[in-house]
Parts: structure tokens; C-alpha cells; sequence
């Protein structure tokens, strides 16, 4: 599963109709060849609604299918986000293949983690690295010079399309974009936080897109490349920030791999930050897991304390993802994480807990020792961090 969806009232219009049928007859296909013929219909359907700017019926679908057919949400989700970050262009009567693609960065800091405008010597620097090292020859790229918190992520699926067209038309034209900085949503502060360089690739037709694809090439060399060459570029950027930057990959592919190592990079933040301010080894502190429920599991939550004390001084929210449910030994992933940073007193929880918020500032409260959904506060004689952590 791609995403968890929320119920809407109504019944399908005609065109979301037709994409559950679609849908549902390429998740039930027997062979590749009645495969492509779902698969064209799709495309063809889904490509019409972006262009009308249709989100509605997109969405209805998917929400329709999230409830009765798996399957055919899956192959919906790929479709529409293909229709979304893939495209064909044509130049100088050469067909070009485009995909937009996001390069996510992991940060963690007790200042403010920077989001904004990228400066242009830097962004023609890393796009010197990522020309090298994540993406393959004859590859031309476009970036938006704007590196891009979570709340400045397009919200819906047309957005996305937009910010797609807009980056495919600088990339034809041998330029980068240059965003209005004065319409970006305003960025929340986090101690640790996600950040996105967000840019377009165009390979002619046919021929491999990223790095990895050519027969010389891996993803555990894009990787490790990336993270060394466009790691020092960014660091004069990231100054007070400690940093971890992930491969540049296909758009939504790329969040949902920052979502997922978010989660274990917030943990481990977690404990360098306590030891930082509270001078406590992590041998010191004591991590408290519960489950939390609204209707079903949503998330699990994590408060910590000192050994000494049961006053909950840090928390952090582990998002389900994906097919995690309460089946998934998700606790168990986040105790071994644990233990690898040095914590090794860890209470385990397992009664359910309401999903609740404080009421004055809106953080998460986290379980303390005794069982009892509590608000996170640092001690007086510490210098006060963002609220917590993302």
C-alpha cells in the first residue's frame, strides 16, 4: 500500500469510474499482452485527468479502491504517480524520456535546519555532482533552486504535475527554475527534520536514466558517491546541522524512502541530542515505547527519561507506513535501534493509547513509565529546542 486513505462520502463520478475499472482489470490480468492494454487505457486516462487538473477524480478512486481491491489501488497508485512525474518531449526531432525526481536530505540540529532559497554557485555545484555520480551520461537536468521543507512539498497530485511541466520546460530551455520564495507555505521547526532538493531528469528516449542503470554503475555507489561529493557541497549550507543525504530518486519514490529512514534517523538524533544537553551517556537514559490508536494503530510513540528520574524529557512519533499494521514487529525494530545507540533500559508498552495532542501547543504527549500519555519537557537548566522532534 501506498499511502493510508480517508473515506469520502458520494458516489464514483463517471470518470473515477472508469479508473477503478481500469484498475481492476490490469490487477486481475492473466498475461503481459492484456497487460498492455490496461496499461495504455491507464496512462491515456490518467494523463487526460492531470491535464484537466482533475484531482478530485483521482482521488475518488484511489479511495474507493483503498476500501474494496488492493491490488488495483497499487497498480492505480503507480499509474497516476507515473502520469505525474513521467513524461515523452520531443526536441530538435529527438524524443526525450523525463522523470522528476526529489534528492532527500536528513537533518538534525538545536538551531533552525535550513530551508529556502539555494544560492546559484551552490546549485550549479550540485548539479556538477549529480550529473557524476546519481545520474547517467547524456542526461540533462533541471533543479529548482529552493531546497524544500515538508510543508513546501506539493500537496496534491495536479501540483506535482505542475511543478513537473514547469521544471521539463527550464530543462529543454538549458535552465534551472527560480521559485517565488514569498508563495512558500511557511516551514515548521523540528529538531530533526526532512529537506528536499527537488529537480528534473530528460534522457533520450530509451536510454538510461540514472546512474545505476548503466552496466559500470550500482546504487550502493550512487549512494555512497552522493553522500560524500554532494554531502560536502551542501555542508556549507547545513552549517549547525548534522546531516544525511539519500540517493536522488523518482519524486514520490524518494519521499516515501525519506518517510521510512526518517523514522530511525529521528531515534538516533534522539539520543545525540539527550546526551548533548542533558550530559547523560545513553547508557543513562530510559526509552518508554507505546502503541497509540485512533480506530486502529496509527503510530507508536517513544518518551524518554533519565534513569534517575520518570519525567519524560524528549519524544518522538514513529508513523506507521506502508502495510505496517499491527501484525508488523515494528516495536521490536524500534528497540533494536535503540540498543544500537547505547539505550539499553527500554519499557515496552503494549495496552492501546489514545491519540493525544497538548492542548496549548499541539506536540504529541508520549507514554511515561507509569502508562500515562504525558507532555515532553525538557529541565529548566537546558536551552529550549524546537518542540520536538518530526
Amino acid at each position: 500500500m501506498k499511502r493510508t486513505r480517508f473515506a469520502r462520502r458520494g458516489g464514483l463520478t463517471q470518470d473515477a469510474a472508469l479508473l477503478t475499472r481500469l484498475a481492476t482489470g490490469l490487477a486481475e490480468s492473466a498475461s503481459r499482452i492484456e497487460d498492455q492494454y490496461w496499461e495504455s487505457r491507464l496512462t491515456d486516462q490518467v494523463g487526460r485527468l492531470l491535464a484537466d487538473r482533475n484531482e478530485d477524480a483521482l482521488n475518488a478512486a484511489l479511495d474507493h479502491l483503498w476500501r474494496e481491491d488492493a491490488p488495483a489501488y497499487d497498480e492505480l497508485a503507480d499509474f497516476i504517480e507515473a502520469g505525474v512525474e513521467c513524461s515523452t518531449a520531443s526536441q530538435a526531432g529527438r524524443e526525450w524520456d523525463t522523470v522528476l525526481f526529489a534528492a532527500p536530505l536528513l537533518a538534525w540540529s538545536r538551531f533552525t535546519i535550513p530551508a529556502g532559497p539555494i544560492p546559484a554557485p551552490l546549485l550549479a555545484t550540485l548539479k556538477v555532482h549529480l550529473s557524476a555520480h546519481a545520474f547517467a551520461a547524456n542526461v540533462r537536468l533541471a533543479v529548482a533552486d529552493y531546497l524544500f521543507s515538508p510543508d513546501q512539498l506539493p500537496r496534491s497530485y495536479v501540483e506535482t504535475h505542475d511543478l513537473a511541466d514547469e521544471l521539463g520546460k527550464a530543462a529543454q530551455a538549458g535552465k534551472d527554475v527560480k521559485l517565488e520564495t514569498g508563495a512558500m507555505a511557511p516551514t515548521t521547526s523540528f529538531l530533526s527534520d526532512t529537506r528536499y532538493l527537488i529537480g528534473i531528469a530528460m534522457a533520450p528516449r530509451g536510454q538510461a536514466m540514472f546512474r545505476w542503470q548503466e552496466d559500470d554503475g550500482s546504487r550502493e555507489h550512487v549512494a555512497k558517491q552522493w553522500q560524500v561529493q554532494g554531502g560536502a557541497a551542501l555542508g556549507t549550507l547545513m552549517q549547525g546541522c548534522a546531516f544525511e543525504l539519500l540517493s536522488p530518486n523518482a519524486f514520490h519514490s524518494a519521499c516515501r524512502d525519506a518517510d521510512r529512514a526518517s523514522r530511525a534517523y529521528s531515534l538516533r538524533a534522539s539520543v545525540s541530542f539527550l546526551e548533548a544537553t542533558l550530559n547523560v551517556k545513553p547508557s543513562g537514559l530510559r526509552a518508554i515505547i507505546a502503541p497509540f490508536h485512533d480506530k486502529e494503530l496509527e503510530e507508536y510513540r517513544v518518551g524518554f527519561a533519565t534513569t534517575d528520574s520518570g519525567d519524560i524529557v524528549h519524544g518522538v512519533v514513529w508513523a506507521l507506513l506502508g502495510a505496517e499494521d499491527e501484525e508488523s514487529d515494528v516495536a521490536g525494530e524500534i528497540e533494536g535501534i535503540l540498543r544500537e545507540c547505547g539505550v539499553t533500559d527500554i519499557l515496552m508498552l503494549d495496552h492501546r493509547m489514545p491519540m493525544e495532542y497538548c492542548d496549548d501547543c499541539g506536540a504529541p504527549m508520549y507514554p511515561d513509565p507509569d502508562g500515562q500519555p504525558v507532555h515532553a519537557e525538557l529541565p529548566e537548566n537546558t536551552d529550549q529546542p524546537p518542540a520536538h522532534l518530526h
